[in-house]
């Protein structure tokens, strides 16, 4: 899985799962699997596409995580990018809800387990992008 960290004026999109699917009204970063032959950008790149309907440029790998969920049989990997979309042509095709939120707000928002250590490094400081 990739996710990408589309910042502006010190914000970060973040999108809210929709309702009826899997783990829904749950919070989090854009992306998406990757296919197999893809690389992780090209992917990323792709989801961007799909789900935001944005043109992105994919900056460079901020974090990994690897979350057991107790309903799927593996574990799920997420690697995390730095991403540049420009917001006006950002456009909501997928989600409930996307917001640009502060990540010192985070901790308003219930975010899918996979995201969590990284939301923590984030709302603390510990990571800028």
């Amino acid at each position: 899985m990739v996710a990408a960290l589309i910042e502006f004026e010190g914000k970060l999109l973040v999108c809210q799962r929709r309702r009826g699917g899997a783990f829904e009204l749950l919070w989090e970063f854009p992306g998406g699997k990757v296919k197999q032959g893809e690389s992780l950008a090209a992917a990323l790149e792709r989801e961007l596409r799909e789900e935001l309907d944005a043109s992105a440029i994919i900056g460079s790998e901020v974090y990994r995580a690897r979350h057991q969920y107790p309903e799927m049989q593996e574990p799920v990997e997420v690697v995390f990018f730095t991403a540049k979309a420009p917001p006006q042509e950002i456009e909501n095709r997928v989600f409930e809800r996307i917001e640009w939120r502060a990540p010192e707000t985070f901790d308003e928002l219930e975010f899918l387990a996979a995201d969590r250590g990284l939301i923590e490094q984030l709302a603390s400081g510990k990571l800028k992008l």
